[in-house]
C-alpha cells in the first residue's frame, strides 16, 4: 500500500492528487469567470505568466526567493487586489484577478508549489529532488 501521508514537508499520495485536482477545477472556474469579464484573450495571454517575475528574487538568495515566490503565488494577493476592486468599484481589476488565480492554480495542477528557503524545487508538493 502507498504511503499517503508525509513528515517530509511534502505533500504525498491522495493529498497531494486532491490538491492537483482543486487546482484544475479552481483554474477552469477562473477562465470562465475571466470569459464573463468580457477581457481580450491577448490580455490573458500577456499577463499568465506575469507571477513567476517574482522568481527574479533568487536572484539575491533562496530565501529572499523564496518569499517574493511565495506572494505571488498565493490566492491571498489576488484575493486583495479582488477586495481593492470592489472597494473602489474597479472593474478594470477583475481581468488580472482571474488571470492571477488562473497562473496560481494551474501551478497547483501540475505540481508546483510554494517553495522553502532550501532550494526551489523543495516546495509544498515535492522533495525538491525530483526533475
Amino acid at each position: 500500500m502507498p504511503q499517503d501521508y508525509s513528515d517530509t514537508g511534502h505533500a504525498t499520495g491522495a493529498v497531494r492528487a486532491s490538491l492537483q485536482i482543486e487546482g484544475a477545477a479552481i483554474a477552469v472556474i477562473a477562465c470562465v469567470a475571466f470569459a464573463c469579464t468580457g477581457a481580450s484573450w491577448w490580455l490573458f495571454a500577456a499577463l499568465i505568466l506575469g507571477p513567476d517575475l517574482a522568481m527574479i528574487g533568487y536572484l539575491r538568495s533562496p530565501r529572499i526567493g523564496a518569499i517574493a515566490y511565495n506572494l505571488a503565488h498565493t490566492y491571498t494577493a489576488p484575493a486583495g487586489l479582488a477586495a481593492v476592486a470592489i472597494a473602489f468599484d474597479w472593474g478594470a481589476a477583475w481581468p488580472v484577478v482571474c488571470v492571477w488565480v488562473v497562473h496560481i492554480a494551474a501551478d497547483r495542477m501540475l505540481g508546483y508549489g510554494l517553495k522553502y528557503a532550501r532550494g526551489f524545487k523543495a516546495t509544498h508538493l515535492s522533495t525538491g529532488k525530483e526533475v
